[in-house]
């Protein structure tokens, strides 16, 4: 079967939350895009966070679910990328299992990609702060703030908020990137926009809506100073030209999805995208 698009659903240890989060996602798939696949990636849960999943695909309606189980735990890195590399449509989004951004935000992401314009799109709740319903724990939200400056500092990247869990990419473009990629813990946000920064390939920081909740599997005192060093392991691994290849081959794509938006009539683009782009038009505010 062909999919339109592809949400991705890192998880580990969410069996309390990850059921009605599926249900919601079902929901507003079917409602907009049912020829959708919705992929669970659990990394080595220990209470039952796949059965939970797969026992709310009674609810998937049309869209296609899947649960794919990594054992042992390898960190979210890791499940993003294998679920991203698994997915079938040529657009692939992630979202966190606690949905702090809602799943009715997927428009802004997507549409931008389906128009051609992007490689790859990532929600921001710094662009726009007055989107932040509820907001972190002031140490962390500071730490946030603290990690992004640095990250902006050593890598030259002119984004705001790379560690927003929730990115679209144009698969077949980015997959060079997602294989080459290293960091399996909660630095690999950075990995990724830093070769698709290197790359060349257009991206696109969006405001999206957002809301903290509880239950969050980062803690600052220790992961803080470990995405620090992993922000210093990607730039020690691009100096060392580790990520050449698929940076080359990932600029290819792109200069290669330019040619074909470029020279295809403006018809025929409308008739390739109206289908997905369509779906999204009722809530697709930027």
């Amino acid at each position: 079967m062909a999919f339109s698009l592809s949400i991705i659903v890192p998880a580990y240890n969410e069996a309390t939350r990850l059921g009605e989060s599926l249900r919601t996602i079902f929901g507003y798939l079917n409602e907009h895009v049912p020829d959708s696949e919705v992929i669970v990636v659990d990394d080595g849960s220990s209470d039952g966070t796949a059965d939970v999943a797969e026992e709310s695909f009674r609810a998937a309606g049309r869209v296609s679910p899947r649960v794919i189980r990594i054992h042992p735990n390898r960190g979210k890195g890791f499940v993003v990328r294998t679920g991203l590399l698994a997915a079938q449509a040529p657009i692939a989004l992630f979202t966190d299992a606690d949905l702090s951004t809602p799943i009715t935000e997927v428009p802004k992401l997507v549409n931008p990609i389906v128009s051609g314009e992007y490689d790859l799109t990532f929600g921001s709740r710094a662009l726009d702060r007055r989107l932040i319903g509820v907001h972190q724990p002031w140490r962390r939200e500071q730490g946030g703030r603290i990690f992004n400056l640095i990250v902006r500092l050593s890598t030259g990247l002119p984004f705001w908020d790379t560690q927003c869990g929730f990115k679209a990419f144009r698969v077949n473009v980015c997959r060079p990137i997602i294989e080459a990629a290293t960091i399996d813990r909660f630095g690999f946000d950075v990995e990724l926009i830093y070769l698709a920064h290197l790359a060349e390939l257009s991206l696109r920081e969006i405001p999206v809506r957002w809301d903290h909740v509880e239950g969050s599997k980062l803690e600052v005192a220790r992961d803080s100073w470990r995405m620090f060093n992993e922000v210093r392991l990607i730039r020690r691994q691009a100096r060392q030209g580790l990520y050449d290849e698929a940076i080359a081959a990932a600029r290819v794509g792109s200069k290669d999805r330019e040619r074909v938006h470029t020279s295809t009539p403006p018809a025929s683009k409308a008739d390739s995208s109206r289908e997905l782009a369509s779906a999204f038009k009722a809530d697709a505010g930027s």
